[in-house]
């Protein structure tokens, strides 16, 4: 069966359901309604003959109650964010594991916030929605794993984590094989670009990390927003290359509004991340901190000078 034919004689679990490759009964796509833009996603149900193991259960995966499966053996949060979470509460018995980095935000809310780092007023907002519209539930048992762990599913059918820092600490991609799938969660391919707006974000980081992504040969690549599944790494490759750049067009918008100086209050109310008039609570959060990675790296690089306490101007 083709990448893009529907599962016959199935019931759908979700918008559409999707089998990769020839071996039809080992790697399902859960893409969720709206081609999986937030705050739905793409989960992966991965079985083998000793275990089945499910990527990022997403939130039409806890509106529908499970997945096409009798059992989910395990879980792999691809990092800690609300929408990567939002199923795992279906399946309490399953063993959840993330990077260790990212690791303690499945054990407590308080865990998951610091990941954010919103303001106070931010998070009087956000933390009940994470509560009641994702389903956050802590897990204390909650495992962590490193870049390059495997986990055998049985007959050869394995998957290995790709550490990807940025977007989180523990951010990472999911390698199926020999299969030959890549799931690369929020390295999403979207026009809106990478996001590296949070308190665990890192630029510099996602920088490397795209760099090492689009290395990796796969037959097919999975993200859990927008895209959904590209196939072919020329493909990828070249999808990553558009996305990647997004973050030299921001960088490039920065330096022509510091033609003349300006506070970072300036930058924030500018919008380079989102659209001007966007006023969602942690915007301006977000907008600070992504920007200020920037400004920090045109100052260290000699593009940008501090002309005065907090205020910078392009040289």
């Amino acid at each position: 069966m083709g990448l893009s034919a529907k599962l016959a004689g199935v019931t759908p679990l979700l918008d559409t359901d999707l089998r990769l490759g020839h071996r039809r009964d080992h790697v399902i796509a859960l893409v969720g309604p709206n081609a999986g833009r937030y705050p739905y996603g793409t989960s992966l149900l991965v079985s083998g003959p000793d275990e089945t193991l499910l990527i990022d259960p997403s939130l039409a995966v806890s509106e529908r109650g499970g997945v096409p499966t009798e059992r989910v053996d395990r879980m792999l949060v691809s990092h800690a964010h609300e929408d990567h979470l939002a199923g795992c509460h279906v399946f309490p018995n399953a063993t959840l594991h993330a990077h260790h980095a990212d690791a303690p935000a499945l054990r407590s809310l308080r865990g998951l916030l610091d990941v954010y780092g919103m303001s106070p007023e931010a998070e009087e907002v956000f933390a009940p929605q994470l509560v009641d519209d994702f389903h956050y539930q802590p897990r204390l048992d909650a495992a962590g794993f490193d870049d390059g762990q495997t986990f055998d599913l049985g007959g050869g059918l394995r998957v290995e984590v790709v550490h990807l820092p940025g977007h989180t600490r523990g951010h990472s991609a999911f390698l199926v094989e020999p299969e030959g799938v890549l799931f690369v969660a929020d390295v999403d391919l979207s026009a809106f670009g990478p996001y590296y707006g949070d308190h665990w974000s890192d630029l510099e980081d996602f920088e490397r990390s795209l760099a090492r992504v689009r290395e990796i040969e796969a037959r097919w690549y999975v993200t859990f927003h927008h895209k959904g599944i590209v196939e072919g790494h020329d493909e990828f490759r070249a999808q990553v290359d558009a996305f990647g750049a997004v973050i030299g067009a921001r960088e490039a918008r920065l330096l022509s509004f510091l033609d003349e100086p300006r506070t970072m209050d300036e930058i924030v109310a500018h919008r380079f991340i989102y659209r001007p008039g966007v006023e969602i609570v942690w915007v301006d959060n977000v907008e600070r901190r992504s920007m200020g990675m920037h400004v920090a790296r045109l100052v260290r690089d000699g593009g940008v000078m501090e002309v005065a306490s907090g205020v910078f101007r392009a040289v």
